[in-house]
């Protein structure tokens, strides 16, 4: 009887020790966890035990490997093949340490386990960003700032400006014969073409874009891809400054005042609920909220399109790129309300309906009259100086061809974009203000040289229709001003409140 207690006490005793060493063990994996810094020890397969055997001790291969031991693909055991494998038939593909492999990795691969998020950014604008051919920037970068033949084709201004952004169609180097060519049994791409991360990247594997363009490899961090500086490799500068313009808001002032509590590499990561201090444009474009999931069609939320000479809603422009291809738009296609109440959800995660549908009503007042003062009138001038022969058909040889560029493709699209993200600096100064000088002290007397010109050389009668079409322009409500017939009770009523601005800083 005694020796059956002594050995349940005995069992209970070792269970017991047990227990507490799990307990313990749970808990330090639970401090761990809780640790900003800490990592799970990656999941190494003998595939990518074999590459990372040579890979980490050859030159910028440790780089990449530490990169990988870090990511989240490490910590599920997806390696160096469950990447970059290639399939029989790949142009891209080649053997490499007994290994059939590809060099670049595409949204073909990617969606072997990212399904989703794949069809998603096929569908996207981004994904069609590589389609620039026939376009005012490819003539630019092309003919006025490079040239497209420059060393057997290597147009550096397209290679290293335009198609990093946008991204190029990537090809192999061949030899005379069209065979591609190996150099230490490695495809070679061409130079002109690769490297490029450009989001709208057309691959060989038929594919486009560029996962990496935002999740840069081989760490592929959502805490990266989710800062305003990742979208800012593209969308900054004098055409599309959205990093400058986010930056300039209060949504971005809080951001850089309150960055290390936005919990950046949370999985989910939904406004409201993992962090609250501010938004970035992962937030509104693409993050989830407590009632939509995450979307890499950075459009779905998108209601105005702000990049032609005249805005559209974005179905109307969707729509009637459908009509010229001759095609239905898909049943999931949305229309700009549907996509404005996406948006709005994110919006009211943090702001009352008041506030949001009044700032909507800001906005799109400054589109609308975008394009009824400046946008509409200066782009029915242009075709109609076109129609009447006064223009050449050489893109860029005038310099009312470059004004009028300048008019929409930059100050008019900062002026919107300004409007869009609560930047008042960008709408006003770098906006409104220079479309105003643009247009009345460059734009509209150019528009009269060239009327002047086609009268002295024989094309009178259709320099007189412009001649009309100014003036109808210039005597209409928003533009009379500048010919001395602004209405008098506004004009009396306008220095009245002059005089109580110089009162108030004289005294």
């Amino acid at each position: 009887m005694a020796t059956s207690l002594n050995t349940k006490r005995t069992i209970i005793g070792i269970l017991s020790v047990v227990f507490l060493i799990v307990l313990i063990f749970a808990l330090w994996k639970e401090v761990q966890r809780s640790m900003p810094d800490y990592r799970p020890k990656p999941i190494v397969d003998s595939e990518t035990e074999h590459c990372i055997g040579c890979h980490s001790e050859k030159g910028n291969g440790k780089v990449i490997t530490e990169d990988w031991s870090q990511s989240k693909h490490a910590e599920v055991g997806v390696g160096c093949m469950e990447c970059h494998k290639a399939e029989e038939g790949d142009l891209d593909g080649y053997t490499h340490e007994g290994s059939f492999i590809s060099t670049i990795v595409t949204p073909k691969d990617c969606a072997k386990c990212h399904e989703d998020e794949a069809t998603e950014f096929m569908g996207s604008h981004h994904a069609d960003a590589g389609a620039i051919m026939g376009s005012l920037d490819n003539v630019l970068a092309e003919v006025v700032e490079g040239h497209a033949a420059y060393n057997d084709g290597f147009n550096p201004a397209a290679a290293n400006g335009c198609w990093q952004c946008h991204g190029s169609r990537v090809q192999l180097l061949k030899d005379d014969e069209g065979n591609a060519i190996k150099k230490n049994g490695i495809l070679q791409f061409d130079p002109k073409t690769w490297p490029n991360t450009g989001m709208g990247r057309i691959n060989l594997d038929g594919s486009k874009g560029s996962c990496s363009a935002c999740h840069s490899r081989h760490r592929f961090s959502v805490a990266q891809a989710r800062q305003p500086e990742n979208c800012g490799k593209c969308h900054m500068g004098p055409d599309h400054p959205q990093l400058e313009i986010y930056n300039e808001s209060k949504h971005g002032i809080n951001f850089q005042a309150y960055k290390n509590e936005m919990n950046l590499d949370a999985q989910p990561w939904v406004v409201g609920e993992d962090y609250n201090a501010a938004p970035t444009c992962a937030t509104c474009h693409m993050s989830a909220t407590p009632d939509q999931p995450v979307s890499h069609d950075v459009g779905d939320r998108i209601s105005w399109t702000l990049r032609p000479k005249v805005s559209q809603k974005i179905d109307a422009a969707q729509l009637a790129k459908f009509k010229k291809l001759g095609k239905e738009p898909p049943d999931d296609f949305l229309t700009w309300e549907e996509r404005r109440d996406k948006m709005h959800n994110v919006c009211l995660q943090c702001h009352t309906k008041q506030y949001v549908f009044n700032f909507y009503e800001q906005y799109d007042n400054q589109v609308n009259m975008y394009n009824d003062k400046y946008g509409i009138p200066a782009t029915k001038l242009m075709g109609a100086l076109k129609k009447e022969g006064l223009l050449t058909p050489v893109k860029f040889d005038e310099e009312l061809e470059m004004t009028f560029f300048l008019l929409w493709h930059h100050e008019g699209r900062r002026a919107r974009m300004g409007a869009s993200m609560m930047a008042p600096d960008y709408t006003q100064w770098h906006g409104n203000f220079e479309l105003a000088e643009n247009f009345y002290y460059k734009f509209v007397p150019q528009v009269k040289e060239k009327i002047e010109e086609g009268k002295k050389h024989g094309k009178t009668a259709g320099a007189v229709r412009v001649e009309k079409m100014l003036d109808e322009i210039l005597n209409s409500e928003m533009h009379k001003w500048v010919l001395g017939k602004e209405d008098p009770a506004e004009l009396k009523r306008r220095q009245e409140a002059a005089k109580e601005f110089r009162k108030r800083y004289s005294e």
